[in-house]
């Protein structure tokens, strides 16, 4: 019976990794459709943010139907609480994606980004997609040393999101209002999908130390 119920453990587990896939690629196809105008892109992102929602919804509960049935404790008890806070960090990701694409949506058939910004935007969506990809395979391995290096990835979305900020100060920035409040909001969204990615190895740290308070550490070889 106990075995069982490890199956179902590993199953949360290869869910969430699942989720992550579809999130990373969410971001990705949202930061194309951003920066190339393509309104059809926009639009499969938009629409596919709903299987996102649904995984969230059927892992959640699956994740409750163990803690009735089963009452865990200890480790177990961590797996399954820890695997609900993931879903739902992963299922913002999946709505910070769908944000990115919207910005894309509502500005065609006008670029929706600057030239001065394109690189800027470029580099953070494919670090954002990179992250999301990476904490499910921490989540699939409980890598640490994984965990960490999406931590320093997080520290780079940072600094992007800042430069933003930046580029927007200085005298050569002439666009509109519109414009800059376009930026402001989707480099805030890339920043906050990383936040969440972070979020989430983190939850991985504590099933693997016990600790959730501090940035989780690689295990000493």
């Amino acid at each position: 019976m106990r075995e069982v119920f490890h199956d179902e453990l590993r199953s949360l587990a290869e869910q969430l990794t699942q989720m992550s896939g579809l999130v990373s690629a969410a971001m990705a196809s949202a930061t194309q459709a951003l920066l190339e105008g393509d309104l059809a892109l926009a639009e499969s992102v938009i629409s596919a943010d709903a299987q996102i929602d649904a995984q969230q919804r059927h892992l959640d509960d699956r994740a409750v139907a163990l803690l009735a049935r089963e009452s865990p404790v200890a480790t177990d008890l961590r797996v399954v609480v820890s695997a609900l806070r993931m879903s739902t960090s992963i299922e913002r990701m999946g709505d910070l994606a769908r944000h990115v694409a919207s910005q894309a949506r509502l500005r065609h058939p006008h670029p929706a980004v600057p030239d001065s910004l394109v690189p800027t935007i470029a580099e953070m969506g494919e670090a954002a997609a990179n992250i999301a990809m990476a904490a499910g395979t921490v989540i699939a391995t409980r890598d640490l040393d994984l965990a960490v290096q999406v931590e320093r990835a997080d520290d780079r979305l940072d600094e992007l999101h800042r430069s933003v900020f930046t580029t927007m100060q200085a005298p050569e920035w002439q666009e509109t209002a519109e414009r800059t409040i376009d930026m402001t909001l989707c480099s805030r969204y890339f920043e906050r999908f990383g936040d969440h990615a972070v979020s989430v190895v983190r939850r991985v740290g504590f099933l693997v130390t016990g600790d959730l308070m501090k940035p989780v550490q690689p295990v000493a070889s």
